[in-house]
């Protein structure tokens, strides 16, 4: 693949809260805009996968866990990386940079120590590779002021706003998240909504053979029970002002063998409230930020979920909802664009984070360089 004296390559990579597998994007970049040139997600090793699952809880040896597994996971990036590149004939001299986000280990953006950790040691990505790699994006916001999180509303500004009509980008992937984006350039508005898949994927391994609800069809087997609805709803999270972001260390197991104690409902009838519960949340964020919205672009795994869909497209009443496919970039690398785009940003030196949307004191420079 030859490339243009006008275009530059860059791979993203993103592995999120579901912990499916890592995804790698190639995105091209010219004066005309971005395009997705080459994606695959290459799933974890079961092995890998589970420690990555256990260490986003305390656990027993956690640090010599955790720093094995960050050499696990960066060799198993790397690797990914160079599958893509030779399935469409690129070295290491077509590439300007990785953005490569890591997996997140905890994120804790309140509290006396705000914090943040992605696993997966960029200096072996960049010494296997032989590409410059831009990782560990989200701490500079936190020492801005910021929550580091979350970090595409910037990406999705730059490549879903429109000057005639405002919009919502909903991504729904472990976690859900939404931007707001105004017709006149204004304050960009963007949360974590509360839980996408988390919770759904969480119930669907322990009552179901499988990883996730197939186009939510188990949900749809079941009727959404109004109390365990109501009294999820009334979480303190839901009605927290933004910004505000959330992961797996608050929306996890225990919360919700929490919401389900005393109760004697059917697993399917659980699977459906937790898919309306996704769903109102996601509305209920939009609604809180008082904006009059034109459309609802979707991307994230959570857009293959029909039910989820067929929810979300009813609370927005005739507010068409549609894929993010339809404005130029599969739903399924979004996420993974989008930190091609923020290692971008960082080696031409320019600001990625929003101070409206992650509460930073200022527009700060995103991502340690790991010079190839």
């Amino acid at each position: 693949m030859t490339q243009a004296t006008d275009t530059q390559r860059y791979i993203g990579t993103m592995s999120g809260t579901s912990l499916d597998g890592l995804d790698v994007v190639l995105i091209a970049f010219s004066p005309n805009g971005l395009v997705v040139e080459a994606a695959q997600t290459y799933p974890y090793p079961a092995q890998l996968a589970a420690e990555l699952l256990a260490l986003c809880s305390p656990g027993s040896d956690e640090i010599t866990r955790l720093l094995a597994a960050d050499i696990q996971l960066a060799c198993f990036t790397a690797q990914s990386i160079q599958k893509l590149m030779q399935q469409h004939h690129l070295s290491p001299q077509d590439i300007i940079a990785i953005g490569h986000h890591g997996q997140t280990i905890r994120h804790l953006p309140v509290g006396d120590h705000p914090n943040t950790l992605q696993i997966g040691d960029a200096n072996n990505i960049a010494q296997l590779c032989g590409i410059t790699t831009v990782a560990d994006f989200r701490r500079r916001d936190m020492a801005a002021g910021g929550q580091g999180a979350p970090l595409v509303p910037a990406f999705h500004r730059a490549v879903f706003h429109h000057s005639d009509e405002n919009r919502v980008i909903v991504n729904i992937g472990g976690i859900a998240n939404i931007t707001v984006l105004n017709a006149d350039q204004g304050e960009v508005i963007g949360f974590d909504s509360g839980p996408g898949n988390v919770l759904m994927d969480l119930w669907y391994r322990q009552h179901q053979s499988g990883a996730i609800d197939e186009n939510g069809r188990w949900a749809d087997t079941g009727q959404v029970n109004s109390e365990l609805l109501k009294d999820m709803l009334s979480d303190p999270y839901f009605s927290q002002t933004y910004p505000k972001s959330t992961g797996r260390e608050y929306f996890h197991q225990e919360w919700l063998v929490r919401m389900l104690a005393q109760r004697d409902l059917s697993a399917a009838d659980v699977q459906a409230s937790l898919c309306q519960l996704t769903a109102e949340t996601i509305l209920l964020a939009i609604e809180q930020t008082g904006t009059d919205y034109h459309r609802i672009l979707v991307c994230g795994g959570g857009v293959h979920n029909l039910s989820l869909m067929r929810r979300l497209q009813t609370l927005a009443g005739s507010i068409p909802l549609e894929s993010s496919a339809d404005y130029g970039i599969h739903p399924d690398w979004v996420e993974g664009a989008c930190f091609a785009w923020l290692a971008k940003q960082a080696m031409e030196g320019k600001p990625a984070n929003l101070p409206t949307v992650t509460g930073a004191r200022k527009e700060v420079i995103l991502g340690a360089i790991y010079q190839a």
